[in-house]
């Protein structure tokens, strides 16, 4: 049922509300020996003031101030200790405050039980013929509350099984069997199960045993269990239907509908046919149901009728209801249900009856002349056998003086000339007050443009200059009078000045709609735009869309505009007095959309057919499609040659040419209008073209080196791309240069790229003709041009002679030798391998230099070592033979202190140094001198003074700034550093001193570092 609205009243600013229901009680089942021994039947309701609750039972109040075992939580009923006879019964609650009562649905309170089988050993046997059908019945002892059967076979857990021959009636509790076997002899106990308690008995034995005198005949089916003649069915309910029948052979049990009537898919028959379920029963649901039970001596059918009832349901209820004294009061509500429901009304739980006043009809209630005492809460109640319904609703009765505090005039009222104007009066009043209307202090003149409504509303048409004026409505009833004042002000009619122009834009620019008006100064304006009949959003789309302009300017502009912008624009003017509006449309144009349903029509080994479907041109003409290609090799996406070479607007297909064979393809197409290009198609579906013999040579023939009696081939190889089908490989054809005949040599593997021809006759270092060609599983493809390649050579015969060296430093030896004759091999350089010892191979390093060099400085030895040094020529084909080994010890490490003490002066351009002399340690070179490194500022050349003395004169230039760097010189190479020294061109005439030691670093880096934090 759809919930009403309910309207309140307000006084001052108290809300007051009848008691409205939100729980209502249910029915109750309760186990006879509940644990807890306690129930709690629901009820709660909703007002204000909160409302106060009463229960009966059986309709006779309950007194819970003497009654220890009730008691009441909010409205919930809660009693303790239940009891069968005292608790037992019918309850209704019933909900109340200031402004009325309502009564809940009636509850029912039962208790579930189930007592025992009267005590019996075993119970009597049970004789029947093999063949024979038997009913073997359970009896259950008194009970309250839903029951299952089962039975036990002989002995626990040995259930007997439901199947065509053996059915338990959830109705008596009896099992059936169709035909008795020999397996069926034994002890049978019926158990039964109290749903509700969940408690379980169980019967005594009862024997079935076989008769001695024969087995049982055929005989037609005898229907033992049946449904009655006449089953009552509640709406929505689930029906069972139970049909079993003795018989020998077992009967067949079927079902249908008289009149052949079908059934719905929702009815469901179990074991074995024996039992019928319709679940959510409805109207169409009933009607006359037939069980047929069938063997082959005949058949046999009961019938009964499934008749449909339904308890009232509401379909029309009435709403809260506020009048005025002395009107009339009419509500009705309606219910279906099967029977048909009869109505009753009540007021505050009480019954209604008619008289007077009072008119009750067929669920109408009608009240004639209100009064105060009329007010309440009032009860549609809706009933047949089968339940009862209740339907709330307040009746609130008022009476008082005309009121304007609710709906007064406007101080001021505004109308454009030449239009109509209504200016409403609403008083508050009960009952409804008479209203009169004053232009100015006058009564209003009605004519037919001054029209006053029977409501009091007064309307002005084609208003005029003259009707500028005061109007005040006066309201008047039994209980008082209240008056209301506005002044109504004319206004001149608003014009749109500057209107919005239909237009076409191009995707990605901005513009301004205007929207500009001439109005009447006494008027508020307010703008908006709608798109596409949609209100435009300024702070959501600010993006794109902003208002710009005055009071009187509502101009749009739409920055960056994309494709999804093109549509209807509406400019709106409202003022408090119309409404007016102005459109444009505005095209805008973009690049096409993408193409779509890019298809390979017919493919060859270097063409392919292509077809696609157009996509949006967005608002300009296609003019072209471009047709691009994607294979494994490429990177991304490449323009492909077509044919026709330039596809248009008006064409959906192309030949692509010029492809490799043997390759898998992607393609898709763009297409471009006169705003540009628009996005790519999806990729057509990869497609590998046919395969071809190869048509590319491989190049940069080449080779030579290797080992005696060789020819080493090389070749730049023949990228997949172009080896046009599987099988690829290369062949190799050589000759000595002079002769005819080629020799051929294959290899299979397509990204070979060298080839060592072997034969012990090769001269060293004799030319050969070489060219490479390439074949696959169609063919040979081309050869190669012919390079000319030479084996490979010896490598020199004879060893360098006169091989001597030179300690230049502690970290450096100068090693010389004299250059060798001619020899038969060819020699292209020399190769000086040294070494500190014999027991240490991993100290062996080599230097090796190319041409006709007698002489080589080898850097990065170790301080104060003993080396082994021998020379070889070589070429191609490696070293040659050593030289004798000869050894030399590199010099002692230079000094490790730098020059300290350092004092300076400046004596006009003249730079005096001194410092305190090296003393070498043991272990390292003595000093020979000092090395003075002089570097000035914006030149990146560092000059050096060498001197074997401790003090130098330096005449500097008086305009620029110096870096300053003292080092010690010794046999081992140059000591670490000092300080450096800054010497600014503001310094001229002045004195320092730099006495700390200076860490072993690069000079040039120092005086970077220096000059980089110095300010010039």
């Amino acid at each position: 049922m759809k919930r009403k609205h309910r309207k309140r009243i307000c006084t001052d600013d108290v809300i007051f509300q009848g008691p409205r229901l939100r729980t209502e009680p249910s029915d109750l089942i309760l186990p006879i020996s509940s644990p807890n021994r306690q129930a709690t039947i629901m009820c709660e309701a909703e007002g204000s003031p909160p409302p106060q609750y009463r229960w009966s039972l059986n309709e006779t109040p309950i007194d819970l101030g003497n009654d220890y075992r009730r008691r009441m939580s909010g409205g919930n009923l809660i009693i303790s200790n239940l009891d069968k006879d005292q608790d037992t019964g019918i309850y209704q609650c019933k909900a109340f405050n200031t402004w009325g009562s309502v009564l809940s649905r009636k509850a029912t309170v039962q208790f579930a039980y189930l007592e025992n089988f009267r005590t019996q050993t075993v119970r009597s046997t049970v004789n029947v013929r093999e063949g024979q059908g038997v009913v073997l019945l359970c009896g259950p002892p008194a009970h309250s509350g839903e029951l299952t059967f089962a039975w036990i076979f002989n002995q626990y857990p040995h259930f007997v099984q439901q199947d065509s021959r053996r059915f338990i009636s959830q109705e008596t509790g009896s099992l059936y069997i169709a035909k008795v076997e020999p397996s069926d002899v034994g002890n049978y106990t019926c158990v039964v199960n109290n749903t509700v308690t969940r408690e379980k008995i169980l019967s005594s034995p009862t024997p079935l045993v076989l008769r001695s005198d024969g087995v049982m005949g055929e005989y037609e089916p005898k229907i033992e269990v049946h449904f009655p003649d006449s089953v009552p069915a509640a709406k929505e309910s689930l029906v069972k239907l139970e049909c079993f029948a003795l018989g020998n052979p077992v009967p067949e049990i079927s079902w249908r509908r008289t009149g052949g009537v079908p059934f719905p898919s929702k009815v469901k028959m179990k074991n074995s046919n024996a039992v019928l379920e319709i679940p959510n029963f409805q109207q169409e649901d009933a009607g006359t149901y037939e069980c047929v039970a069938e063997n082959r001596r005949g058949k046999n059918a009961a019938r009964g009728r499934i008749s449909f009832h339904a308890k009232p349901h509401w379909f029309q209820t009435m709403a809260d209801t506020v009048l005025s004294i002395q009107q009339n009061l009419f509500w009705e509500c309606k219910a279906n249900g099967k029977p048909k429901p009869s109505y009753s009304w009540l007021k505050n739980g009480e019954q209604v009856i008619t008289e007077g006043r009072i008119q009750i009809e067929n669920g109408a209630l009608s009240v004639a002349a209100l009064n105060l005492s009329d007010s309440g809460m009032y009860q549609c109640v809706a009933e047949n056998k089968h339940g009862i319904i209740y339907s709330s609703a307040q009746l609130t009765v008022l009476a008082s003086p005309p009121s304007f505090s609710k709906n007064p005039l406007k101080a001021v009222l505004k109308a454009r000339f030449g239009s109509e104007v209504t200016l409403e009066c609403k008083p508050q009043a009960s009952p409804p007050a008479i209203s009169l209307w004053k232009k100015d202090n006058e009564l209003l003149q009605r004519n037919e443009r001054m029209i006053v409504f029977p409501n009091g509303t007064l309307k002005i048409t084609n208003v005029t200059r003259g009707d500028a004026a005061s109007y005040t409505c006066i309201a008047k009833n039994q209980f008082g009078s209240a008056s209301t004042t506005g002044r109504l002000l004319v206004t001149e009619p608003t014009r749109i000045t500057v209107r919005p122009t239909n237009m076409e834009i191009i995707v990605g620019e901005s513009i301004v709609l205007p929207c500009q008006i001439a109005c009447d100064p006494a008027l508020d304006v307010s703008f908006s735009w709608a798109f596409n009949g949609q209100l435009i959003d300024f702070r959501q789309d600010s993006d794109h869309f902003e208002r710009v302009g005055g009071t009187i300017s509502g101009d749009l502009m739409i920055r960056n505009i994309q494709l999804s912008h093109g549509g209807k624009y509406v400019c709106v003017i409202d003022t408090e007095v119309e409404s007016l509006s102005a459109s444009a449309i505005l095209v805008v144009k973009g690049p096409p959309g993408p193409p779509d349903k890019v298809t390979v029509e017919e493919i060859t080994d270097s063409t392919a057919q292509l077809s696609w479907t157009p996509g949006r041109d967005n608002g300009s003409p296609i003019t072209g499609y471009i047709i691009q290609g994607r294979t494994p090799f490429t990177v991304g996406w490449q323009a492909v040659e077509t044919v026709p070479e330039v596809v248009n607007g008006n064409t959906l297909t192309a030949t692509v040419v010029g492809l490799n064979a043997w390759v898998e393809y992607e393609f898709r197409v763009v297409a471009r209008n006169s705003v540009g290009l628009g996005e790519p198609s999806p990729a057509s579906a990869k497609t590998r073209t046919e395969d071809a013999i190869p048509d590319t040579a491989p190049t940069d023939i080449g080779g030579g080196g290797g080992t005696k009696s060789e020819l080493v081939i090389t070749w730049e190889p023949v990228s997949e791309e172009l080896q046009n089908a599987e099988g690829f490989g290369y062949i190799i054809a050589l000759r000595p240069v002079g002769t005819v005949t080629w020799t051929r040599a294959v290899i299979s593997t397509p990204g070979a790229a060298r080839y060592v021809f072997h034969n012990d006759t090769i001269p060293p270092f004799s030319p050969f003709d070489v060219k490479v060609g390439a074949f696959n599983n169609r063919g040979e493809g081309p050869f190669s041009s012919i390079a000319t390649v030479y084996s490979a050579e010896d490598v020199p015969s004879v060893a360098p002679k006169m091989v001597r060296a030179r300690s230049v430093s502690a970290t450096q030896i100068e090693v010389i030798w004299e250059a060798l004759p001619a020899i038969p091999e060819r020699v292209l350089g020399y190769e000086v391998m040294y070494w500190e010892d014999d027991t240490k191979p991993d100290t062996v390093g080599k230097v090796r230099i190319s041409g006709n060099y007698t002489v080589v400085n080898i850097t990065g030895m170790n301080a104060n070592t003993a080396y082994y040094l021998a020379v070889s020529a070589c070429n191609t084909a490696g070293p040659g033979p050593q030289s004798m080994p000869i050894n030399i010890t590199t010099r002692k490490p230079p000094p490790n202190q730098p020059p300290l003490n350092i004092q300076w002066s400046m004596i006009g351009s003249t730079l005096s140094l001194h410092w305190d002399p090296v003393v070498a340690m043991e272990t390292e070179s003595k000093v020979t001198g000092y090395l003075v490194l002089l570097k000035r500022h914006r030149y990146n050349d560092i000059n050096t003074l060498v001197t074997n003395k401790t003090s130098v004169q330096l005449s500097l230039s008086a305009s620029d700034n110096y870096l300053i760097q003292i080092k010690a010189t010794s046999e081992g190479g140059e000591g670490v550093g000092s300080e450096p020294i800054h010497i600014h061109k503001l310094s001229m005439g002045a004195r320092g001193s730099g006495a700390h030691c200076l860490n072993p670093l690069n000079l040039a880096a120092v005086l970077i570092s220096a000059l980089a934090c110095f300010v010039w």
